[in-house]
């Protein structure tokens, strides 16, 4: 399904005239009607050129962690497809924990030894093949070879030592840091705040040892995402990423187990983290990033329309293949060439107008929906 032009006027219009009517001149992105039927009989470029956290990309589509970044090769073939970015597969935090016992444990199993037993050859200690240290190689690989920014990707949910790892994907050449904060809190007496804290914490223990760019992906299950977005923001995140998958387990009924499983998102995915991008876009310095959910180039129009700096996938890449990275691209630029937009024009224009209440916008647009579904399909 594409999107249509003449809907986000209309839709654009309309915001720029409640604004007015509310005794509000400023509008932002928005203009009226007549401004916005003038603009697009002029000639652009569909340059899609953007920056994502201080990086210069080629174009806002970036490749989500995932498997198709598991060799220089396939990271070559998504940068040739079109990518701005990729971001690594992540390294997770409880590999490098394992990492770090093992050596430990290695260490204290020859703490008795001396120079004179000759005869005496500890064996070198290794983990699950050396993760962290093959991570890393690939990493340096990578941003040597790639011309794309590569982006490092570490996934923890516990403040500690493992945090540190950052300073060694910089060092590798990464050239920014996804921190990928996937907490479920199962301790039933744990607070919403101490949730939060959790996340700021981890935030600033790898703020601490590195100079590139932080982003964090998080999922939206706060008590306000609003204002932990605003809190990330202020802590010093460079990018929130929206949104971290939830993998749910289900139930085999005939084999009465809990079934643990992975698949691909679906495009109905994306609505959420583009109504946060939508109420976020202007209201944080931080960069945004649209994840889950991205299928086509509809989808990636959609993100940006609502707000995103970038759009991110793996899922359709995955169905797909590297080369419909181009497909993607190719989809969004002739999108803005078609509707004579430029993307910094499309970005935002149909997030929360910067004046308005988000949360009567958004209870607005939920009354909406009800009654229209109601004529729709009421008897």
């Amino acid at each position: 399904m594409s999107v249509e032009f003449d809907e986000a006027l209309r839709a654009a219009a309309a915001s720029a005239a409640a604004k007015s009517a509310a005794g509000n001149g400023a509008t932002d992105l928005l203009m009226d009607a007549d401004q916005m039927n003038a603009q697009v009989n002029t000639a652009v470029e569909t340059e899609l050129a953007t920056t994502y956290m201080g990086l210069r990309l080629n174009s806002p589509l970036v490749a989500s962690a995932g498997p198709l970044s598991q060799s220089v090769e396939s990271m070559k073939d998504l940068q040739e497809s079109g990518v701005g970015a990729i971001v690594m597969f992540s390294l997770f935090e409880e590999q490098v924990r394992h990492e770090e016992a093992r050596l430990v444990e290695a260490a204290e199993a020859h703490a008795d030894s001396f120079a004179e037993a000759l005869s005496f050859f500890p064996t070198p200690p290794s983990n699950d093949l050396g993760r962290t240290s093959a991570y890393l190689s690939l990493l340096e690989q990578g941003a040597k070879t790639l011309s794309v920014p590569l982006i490092a990707s570490l996934n923890g949910a516990r403040t500690g030592g493992w945090t540190a790892t950052a300073r060694r994907m910089q060092d590798a050449g990464a050239a920014a840091i996804e921190l990928n904060i996937y907490f479920v809190p199962g301790d039933l007496s744990m607070s919403g705040s101490e949730v939060e804290e959790r996340h700021l914490e981890i935030l600033q223990a790898v703020k601490d040892v590195v100079t590139v760019p932080v982003a964090v992906k998080l999922s939206p299950y706060f008590s306000n995402f609003g204002r932990m977005a605003v809190r990330l923001d202020e802590a010093g995140a460079d990018a929130l990423v929206l949104f971290n998958r939830f993998l749910q387990p289900d139930i085999d009924i005939h084999r009465k187990e809990v079934v643990s499983g992975f698949e691909l998102s679906s495009a109905d995915e994306g609505r959420l983290p583009r109504t946060w991008l939508a109420a976020l876009h202007g209201r944080i310095g931080a960069s945004l990033a649209a994840t889950s959910g991205v299928e086509t180039s509809a989808d990636v129009i959609k993100g940006l329309l609502a707000g995103a700096d970038v759009v991110m996938t793996t899922s359709a890449l995955i169905r797909h293949g590297a080369g419909y990275a181009a497909e993607l691209v190719d989809g969004l630029r002739r999108y803005l060439g078609r509707n004579q937009l430029t993307l910094d024009r499309a970005r935002g224009m149909l997030a929360v107008p910067a004046e308005a209440p988000v949360d009567e916008y958004e209870r607005s647009g939920y009354v909406s929906a009800l009654e229209k579904a109601k004529r729709r399909y009421g008897l």
